[in-house]
């Protein structure tokens, strides 16, 4: 029981370190309600308890999950009701072979990932975090991503731009870049 105690604070201050992160970031480029909403749904019992059981500290509660179960329950909960995760972008086809087709991404959830990436990375890496931290992370995937190709093309764009220029830059050029996507819909 002990171990739970801890582990739910444990759990509970990672989860708010990592929300108050992706809030700077989205507030920096203008992103204000999708920075106070940004995960509300890992406070869902679905997904908090899930957190607090396979707590590891230096990366998601879910690969714990998913080495017990082969799957996590929580992420299926999670990447269904939070549109910054490439995974809510996936549908079924009858124009693809296998079925299944990623749509492209509107920026403003391209951006949120990007915040939720960068926090991600800052949490688990602690104080080994860099620029290229996030970029390194994302191309050490076993397989391509099902992702869109604008959605991945834009993704990888951003991760190297905050790669070779820092997060003060890449958050300036996406913040300008919301900006003008902005106008454009206004003048439709």
């Amino acid at each position: 029981m002990c171990a739970n105690f801890s582990s739910f604070f444990k759990h509970l201050k990672t989860v708010l370190y990592h929300r108050h992160l992706v809030l700077i970031g989205c507030f920096k480029i203008g992103l204000f309600k999708q920075g106070l909403l940004h995960d509300l749904s890992k406070f869902s019992p679905a997904e908090f308890w899930v957190g607090v059981k396979y707590f590891q500290g230096t990366q998601s509660p879910n690969n714990g999950e998913r080495r017990d179960l082969g799957y996590s329950s929580a992420w299926l909960h999670h990447k269904g009701r939070n549109k910054h995760h490439y995974e809510y972008w996936i549908d079924y086809s009858t124009r693809v072979p296998g079925g299944v087709a990623p749509v492209p991404m509107p920026l403003k959830y391209v951006a949120e990932m990007l915040m939720d990436r960068v926090a991600a990375c800052k949490v688990y890496n602690h104080g080994n975090y860099t620029n290229d931290t996030a970029l390194k992370y994302y191309q050490s995937g076993k397989d391509p991503a099902p992702i869109h190709q604008d959605t991945r093309k834009l993704l990888e764009f951003l991760l190297h731009k905050l790669a070779d220029e820092g997060e003060k830059q890449t958050y300036i050029y996406l913040k300008k870049m919301l900006k003008a996507k902005a106008c454009c819909r206004e003048n439709i």
